[in-house]
């Protein structure tokens, strides 16, 4: 008797082990995804993933004809799948999820049309221009039940996540500093196409500058981090130290956000001598700086001398943005609060680059309730 409840009980944990492959088998079709938008430079990430077979690109839609006969998918699509107008796309094609590669301005259009056809929607990074924006696409996709998501290259970095392991362990202590440092030499320095940098260098297209582009990841970063928590006071400072390259916006953001035990220093900038997007951690019994995305470098009071190390690295679906979206989409995995790509994390991040750019006009620091 004994050994038969053994038995049973071995086939159920094996049952509930293989679920999540039942899962996959049960739906291995690739992907239908549209896209919205071609102008962002981060379109790459979709060029260069389509031939893997885990999303098939269903139909495009861009307003701008010249834009929508001049880009990358141009030459690995079909003439018939582009199209003016998305609500025209989305009622042809069908897709399950849109990913939006226009300008943040125009985040909100597109949550807009595909929230209330019950289709789920991925956006690069930040997540809208504003609150008044941010708080439409939440209410939207509250209502229709929808996800909207918010991709960022540092999600998928094999450092932030050991980080993110490392506090959750309590290896350094109580967090008391968080140093961001995210940017380049600049959009235009870089050698960014016209059609992306004409709205990135627009304060209402894309909100703000160097302080949007930028200062976005730090805030996503440390919400996460902080498992949701706000801030509870933002103070900024903007400069425009190439005033004839970007007369129009920030090129250069310096962001200081309170919490109740700690401080964050978010420095997001197009002035740069090079790339980075490294991150500084300090607790009360050691440190993490996240060098690269897979490089970092740890000190702890147990260990008592810093410690070079490469990060392990992510197991798929949190290993890439695409692999993420299709598992969200197909409801694999959960997409909770406080996760990087999640709204509500995402709401926050908003809510933080809004007051710092309040912050930055009048001087003072903005209160958060």
């Amino acid at each position: 008797m004994e050994k038969n409840k053994i038995s049973t009980y071995l086939i159920l944990l094996s049952a509930l082990l293989l679920i999540p492959f039942y899962s996959q088998a049960q739906n291995p079709a690739p992907l239908r995804l549209a896209v919205a938008g071609v102008s962002h430079a981060h379109l790459h990430e979709v060029i260069v993933r389509m031939d893997r077979g885990d999303f098939q690109i269903v139909g495009v839609a861009e307003k701008d004809a010249k834009v929508r006969e001049n880009n990358g998918l141009r030459k690995k699509l079909d003439p018939s799948l582009f199209y003016a107008d998305l609500g025209e796309m989305l009622d042809k094609t069908k897709p399950e999820v849109v990913v939006a590669y226009g300008s943040i301005y125009d985040h909100l259009e597109v949550v807009e049309a595909c929230a209330p056809r019950g289709i789920d929607v991925m956006v690069e990074k930040p997540l809208a221009v504003n609150m008044q924006h941010a708080s439409r696409m939440a209410e939207l996709a509250r209502a229709n039940k929808t996800l909207v998501l918010t991709n960022y290259e540092t999600s998928w970095y094999d450092t932030n996540h050991e980080a993110y392991q490392l506090i959750k362990n309590g290896e350094i202590g109580n967090i008391t500093r968080i140093n961001v440092y995210d940017g380049h030499q600049g959009p235009i320095e870089i050698g960014c196409g016209r059609e992306f940098t004409d709205w990135l260098t627009d304060p209402v297209q894309n909100g703000g500058g160097a302080i949007m582009d930028f200062g976005c990841y730090g805030a996503n970063l440390v919400t996460w981090l902080l498992n949701g928590q706000k801030p509870t006071s933002v103070y900024a400072v903007l400069n425009r130290q190439k005033p004839a390259i970007y007369p129009k916006v920030d090129d250069d953001a310096t962001i200081i956000a309170e919490y109740p035990d700690m401080t964050v220093q978010i420095m997001a900038s197009w002035n740069w001598p090079m790339n980075r997007k490294d991150m500084h951690i300090y607790g009360s019994k050691g440190y993490i700086y996240q060098d690269t995305p897979t490089q970092m470098r740890v000190y702890t009071q147990k260990e008592g001398k810093e410690i070079s190390k490469a990060a392990p690295r992510l197991a798929s679906p949190y290993n890439d943005s695409f692999y993420y979206l299709k598992a969200a989409v197909r409801k694999q995995i959960e997409v909770k609060p406080a996760d990087l790509a999640s709204l509500e994390n995402n709401l926050v991040v908003v809510e933080i680059l809004e007051s710092a750019i309040k912050s930055a006009q009048t001087g003072k620091a903005i209160e958060i309730k």
